[in-house]
């Protein structure tokens, strides 16, 4: 078993930059490349995000595929970090080929040491479901390469737990299904995930509203990553302010600490000194 990964992220301070892999993020809102109505809305979208990381699909790149014509010159890759994802493998040796292309991608951008790879593996076509064997197969064999490896998974605490000793540098649980909107609905796993990490938990997949954005930080996550919510809304580029506005105030009050949930009500006004008393 591979040594486990350092610790790459600190919950000690809600202004703290979140480091992957040795590299420091300003953000903790990433964002994705698909789904956009155009090239145009995209870039708005990114800018007003204030994104620092942004996924990419590198089959979908290499294909050309339809939205993704002029993606890569469409960005800036001077300011932003890219993750390449392995979207569309069903196996790991499908996602481990993928990986070795995105790394290859990256340095086309420029991006010479990026070793950062989204990883997925997803057979099943109809749920999306990430296949958690196939996962840690192949996170296993990407962090012998060197890669950064930032797995996407279901909301399983043992095999988050796994994968951080596998080496991941980071975790994905997922909210709910890809492109969803159904928000957070492994609450209770997801804790539990946020509880015994020593890597940064990015909470990925299902988040449809801003609200959902701000209670994944309330719960102690260290990022976000948001495609569909932001690039299917009506106004993509406002959506996108409007999710890094709610990582912003879900980590904030994260640290501020909650009052503590009471099965009757507190009267927030003394009751010493009324009148009449």
């Amino acid at each position: 078993m591979a040594p486990t990964a350092a610790v790459t992220a600190t919950n000690s301070q809600p202004n703290a930059p979140l480091v992957i892999g040795g590299r420091r993020f300003s953000s903790r809102l990433m964002t994705g490349t698909g789904k956009y109505p155009s090239i145009q809305a995209m870039q708005a979208s990114l800018a007003s995000s204030a994104c620092e990381i942004v996924t990419v699909a590198v089959r979908r790149v290499q294909s050309q595929a339809a939205g993704h014509e002029g993606l890569m010159e469409a960005i800036d890759w001077q300011r932003i970090w890219m993750l390449p994802n392995t979207a569309g493998c069903a196996t790991a040796e499908e996602a481990i080929r993928v990986a070795r292309l995105g790394r290859e991608l990256a340095k086309l951008a420029g991006q010479e040491d990026n070793t950062f790879v989204k990883l997925e593996v997803i057979p099943d076509t109809r749920h999306l479901l990430p296949d958690p064997i196939g996962t840690l197969e192949a996170a296993e064999q990407l962090v012998k390469e060197g890669f950064t490896v930032l797995p996407y998974i279901n909301a399983d605490p043992l095999l988050a737990k796994r994968l951080e000793e596998a080496g991941c540098a980071t975790v994905m649980p997922l909210g709910s299904p890809i492109g969803s909107g159904q928000g957070i609905r492994n609450a209770a796993n997801i804790a539990l995930i946020i509880e015994n990490a020593r890597v940064p938990v990015v909470v990925d997949a299902g988040l449809g509203v801003p609200s959902e954005a701000a209670q994944a930080m309330e719960m102690g996550a260290d990022a976000l990553l948001i495609n569909s919510a932001i690039a299917l809304a009506g106004d993509p580029a406002a959506m996108a302010r409007a999710m890094a506005l709610a990582c912003e105030a879900g980590r904030t009050a994260f640290h501020a600490g909650r009052l503590p949930v009471r099965a009757e009500a507190s009267p927030s006004s003394p009751t010493a000194g009324r009148v009449g008393t």
